[in-house]
């Protein structure tokens, strides 16, 4: 058997961020919820008067820490990892404009701790019909890749997202998005060029994406039974690196709420493009939740390729096989621990995972996988 570890944190790092974990822990979950409201106020660094140019300044960040070990073709890899540390500000003008900018550091490395500018946009927002923005900003679709990092019932977002969704996340565009009664909407045209440590590259193709979606919750008696359809059109270039080599993508995606379980589905495919087989994956995610603090979460994906080595692995197999394969499975079932909500929550996640690799060129793989994590954000 071999063995690869890493830890990725130095040791003052760890153990700052294990008395973190310590501290947010020891605040009370239930019933007192203002200490974390004063706690989340300390963010929000300005507050004008409505008639000022300026109506609010305040801070946005996220914190994220992973614990992750993984065992499969006789191999095993650990790693704790300072997985994200995101830090910047919005700011609120009169007439419902706002400019926002955030960015990745590493503090685990240091080399640069500047990694990336991920947002950074101005946008026009004068009611829930219309929300305007230009610059540098999300791109949503498929479930996961329609649901930010910071509000993820699983620990990571699922493998039908890391091979159709674009995981670059934040990219150059113009958008306009909005809910009118039970119906939702998102139209945006984004840069597909070259990507880099700033705001990018428009050397490449473009790629046009449009959601519509309603909700049948009133119908069903439910919460929440938001079904949506997302179909994006990416111009094939070789240059394309805010994208997945993939020229067109469909998406129909399901989010239930019923109060104590709910139910995430997507069903996508995609066309590829310079070497990119298409692929046709599915996904399901049933949840229930114990109270308001302790929720259950399960999920089983599958994602195929029509020729070989058209999928690829998730964040950590990829760690102990480096090939690629063309029938991918996977079941999840992880328990989340919310002390405030989605802003500080604990999760944690036990998987196996399966890939299929037909010519047997090094993508074939069996295995299980435990994630654990610290989530903040602000």
């Amino acid at each position: 058997m071999t063995t690869r570890s890493q830890c990725r944190l130095p040791n003052r790092a760890r153990l700052g961020a294990a008395a973190l974990a310590c501290a947010l822990a020891a605040l009370p979950a239930a019933g007192e919820e203002s200490r974390y409201d004063k706690l989340g106020s300390l963010a929000e660094v300005y507050s004008g008067q409505p008639a000022g140019a300026v109506r609010s300044v305040r801070l946005r960040g996220r914190l994220q820490l992973d614990q992750a070990a993984v065992y499969g073709n006789d191999e095993k890899f650990s790693d704790t990892n300072l997985r994200r540390f995101r830090f910047g500000a919005e700011i609120a003008f009169r007439n419902d404009i706002v400019l926002a900018a955030e960015a990745d550091y590493d503090w685990a490395d240091g080399h640069p701790v500047y990694t990336r500018l991920t947002e950074a946009y101005v946008g026009w927002q004068p009611s829930k019909a219309v929300n305007v923005r230009a610059g540098k900003h999300s791109a949503p679709f498929t479930l996961d890749g329609m649901t930010s990092s910071t509000k993820l019932t699983t620990i990571d977002r699922s493998n039908l997202a890391n091979n159709i969704w674009f995981t670059e996340e934040y990219i150059p565009g113009v958008s306009v998005a909005g809910d009118i009664d039970k119906w939702t909407y998102h139209l945006g045209v984004y840069s597909s060029g070259e990507r880099n440590r700033g705001f990018g590259d428009s050397n490449g193709g473009e790629f046009w994406l449009g959601t519509v979606g309603y909700d049948f919750g009133t119908r069903l008696k439910a919460d929440k039974a938001l079904v949506r359809l997302n179909l994006v059109h990416n111009d094939p270039d070789a240059r394309n690196g805010f994208t997945r080599p993939l020229e067109d993508i469909a998406s129909l995606t399901v989010d239930l709420d019923s109060g104590r379980w709910g139910l995430g589905a997507d069903f996508s495919s995609a066309r590829g493009y310079l070497g990119q087989s298409d692929l046709e994956a599915f996904m399901v995610m049933p949840r229930y939740n114990f109270g308001d603090a302790l929720q259950l979460v399960a999920r089983y994906t599958r994602v195929r390729s029509d020729a070989p080595n058209g999928v690829r692995f998730a964040r950590y197999e990829s760690e102990v096989v480096e090939g690629r394969g063309d029938d991918y499975r996977e079941l999840y079932v992880g328990l989340n621990y919310y002390l405030y909500g989605h802003k500080l929550k604990v999760q944690s996640g036990l998987q196996y995972a399966d890939m299929n690799d037909r010519v047997r060129d090094g993508g074939g793989y069996s295995g299980w996988a435990w994630t654990a994590g610290l989530r903040v954000s602000w």
